[in-house]
C-alpha cells in the first residue's frame, strides 16, 4: 500500500497494491491493521455507502455538524473528482480544499477525517463511488456548504453548471455554515 499525503494534513490517496495477471486484478480494499499501522487511520468503520450518478452529477459538499464522519471513498465504476475541504475552525488550513481524481482504473482511495466536508463530481458516463463511514448516517445532522462557494474557491473540472439536487442547490456558504470547533 502507497500512502501519499495531501496539502491538508489528515487527508491522504491510498493505492492498494494490486495483484494482476491474465486473469484480471486483486486487490485488498480494506485491512483494519494495515490502515491503522500503515496509513494511521486507526477508526472504525460502521456503515458502508455505495451512490451511482451519471456525468456531471456533483454530490456535495455533505457533512454531519454531530456524529462526524471520517470517510474512506474508492470508485468501483467510472471516474470523480472527489473532493475534501477543512471545516475545522481552528485549523491553520480552515477552508482550504483539496482534489483528487479517483478512479475505477487508477484503484486510488481518499481518506477524508471527520472535521471535512465532502463532495465528488462524475467526470465519466456513469459512476459508482462506494465509501466506508466512522459513524451512522444521521439525517437531523447533515449539513451542506455550498460546492461552488467563492470562499472556498474549489476548481471543478466541469463546463457549465452541474446536475445538483436541491439540497446541494441551497447549501450554505462557509462562513454562514455551522462548522467543528475542536
Amino acid at each position: 500500500m502507497k500512502i501519499t499525503p495531501s496539502k491538508i494534513p489528515g487527508v491522504e490517496i491510498i493505492e492498494p497494491e494490486v495483484i494482476a495477471d491474465e486473469r484480471g486484478f486483486f486487490i485488498e480494499s480494506f485491512n483494519q491493521r494495515a490502515y491503522a499501522d500503515e496509513a494511521g487511520i486507526d477508526f472504525q468503520f460502521v456503515q458502508d455507502n455505495l451512490s451511482q450518478s451519471g456525468k456531471g452529477v456533483l454530490r456535495g459538499l455533505h457533512y454531519q455538524i454531530k456524529q462526524a464522519q471520517g470517510k474512506l471513498i474508492r470508485v468501483v465504476s467510472g471516474e470523480v473528482f472527489d473532493v475534501a475541504v477543512d471545516i475545522r475552525k481552528d485549523s491553520t488550513t480552515f477552508g482550504q480544499w483539496v482534489g483528487f481524481h479517483l478512479s475505477a482504473e487508477n484503484k486510488k482511495q481518499t481518506w477524508i477525517p471527520p472535521g471535512f466536508a465532502h463532495g465528488f463530481l462524475v467526470l465519466s458516463e456513469s459512476a459508482d463511488v462506494l465509501y466506508k463511514t466512522t459513524e451512522y448516517y444521521e439525517p437531523d445532522h447533515q449539513r451542506c456548504i455550498l460546492w461552488n462557494d467563492p470562499e472556498i474557491g474549489i476548481e471543478w473540472p466541469i463546463d457549465g453548471d452541474p446536475i445538483l439536487s436541491e439540497k446541494d442547490k441551497t447549501g450554505k456558504k462557509l462562513l454562514e455554515a455551522e462548522v467543528f470547533t475542536y
